[in-house]
């Protein structure tokens, strides 16, 4: 036997040597695997996407690689660590997490976030009444689906119409996905580093949403309408938004211990998500 299929074998490379499941045949455990519904359904992702028309996708649970993910000073710092937290934990590996919609990949993280850690999220949250931080316990389990309401202009496209209020203008928008979230964290940290404020969110993300204003499709032109668009319009634009973009409704009610008064909060999500109050 040659030195190379010594160091094959010893290594475990023998494409001829069978491959085993340590966890479970020496240890009896496996990972479990657990089932989340899709809100969008699978309806917007292309004919060719592994995502097309499903209504469910598998994951594996947390593990103590997962957590190394989590930790990761480069990916934390490109901004990909929940990118790369879903690739690790998707049992099909042809998906792209970068392709889902955000709010598809919201629902993976939540179930991630339940199955790894458990239902219970302590955070603290802003009272919108009195403006007092204090730290919450919220249950994970009890925030709703919101599935896909709206049906696209096409099967398999991520393309929807809307007719503004005041310019009476037909658009057409898209709903996020992993991808355009991650270039405009990209595009607001470069206005960053040369100065710039963070001020314009509400046109930024109208502009990665809008494909086309009146027949209009030059990206160019179209800033130029999110800019000048009646703010009635802009209102109505995205309230339809966050209607019917499917995903998990992430709010839920506080009792402010500074005021006594119950709100409804928004949940915040991102890495610090996944560790839990010890």
């Amino acid at each position: 036997m040659s030195e190379n299929n010594d160091r094959s074998e010893i290594f475990g490379q023998n494409p001829s040597m069978p491959t085993r499941n340590v966890m479970k045949d020496d240890f009896g455990f496996e990972v479990p695997v657990e089932v989340v519904p899709i809100p969008s359904g699978g309806v917007t992702y292309d004919i060719e996407s592994p995502l097309h028309g499903l209504k469910t996708v598998e994951i594996t649970a947390m593990t103590a690689k997962d957590e190394d993910i989590l930790t990761s000073r480069a990916l934390i710092k490109k901004g990909t660590v929940i990118t790369h937290l879903l690739q690790s934990c998707l049992v099909n590996k042809t998906i792209n997490p970068q392709d889902m919609l955000s709010g598809d990949r919201n629902a993976v993280m939540v179930a991630l976030r339940v199955t790894g850690y458990g239902p219970e999220y302590k955070v603290e949250v802003d009272c919108p009444e009195c403006g007092e931080r204090s730290k919450q316990g919220f249950d994970l389990t009890d925030l709703p689906i919101k599935e896909l309401k709206i049906n696209p202009v096409a099967q398999g496209a991520n393309v929807f119409e809307f007719t503004l209020p005041v310019t009476k203008f037909p658009i057409r928008f898209k709903f996020l996905t992993g991808r355009d979230e991650q270039e405009m964290m990209i595009t607001a940290e470069r206005k960053k580093k040369k100065g710039f404020t963070n001020d314009n969110m509400v046109t930024s993300r109208l502009s990665a949403s809008l494909i086309e204003v009146n027949g209009i499709k030059e990206k160019v032109k179209i800033d130029k309408f999110i800019s000048n668009m009646p703010a009635r319009d802009s209102l109505a634009l995205r309230n339809y938004l966050d209607e019917n973009e499917p995903g998990i409704d992430m709010t839920s009610w506080m009792d402010c211990p500074h005021c006594s008064e119950t709100s409804e909060v928004s949940l915040p999500l991102g890495a610090t998500f996944f560790w839990p109050d010890s």
